[in-house]
């Protein structure tokens, strides 16, 4: 069939707009987990690395309004 070689688009992440809590530049909500696991002492594992680019493809947190994805 035509059009089965397509491959599907992949989904935007969403983006939440804080503003006064980040700066101009974008987080994803991997990077905050990392951060935060960091400050409390916890250790990195393996797939922390792959769920905090999971994570960071479903959830980005912007201090700016300019380039919108999908805003929540």
């Amino acid at each position: 069939m035509a059009g089965d070689d397509e491959k599907p688009a992949e989904p935007t992440s969403a983006r939440v707009r804080l503003p006064g809590f980040v700066n101009d530049e974008d987080i994803g909500l991997g990077d905050v987990v990392k951060r935060v696991s960091r400050a409390t002492g916890i250790r990195p594992c393996r797939g922390c690395g792959q769920r905090a680019e999971t994570l960071n493809r479903w959830l980005v947190f912007s201090g700016r309004s300019g380039s919108r994805r999908r805003e929540v």
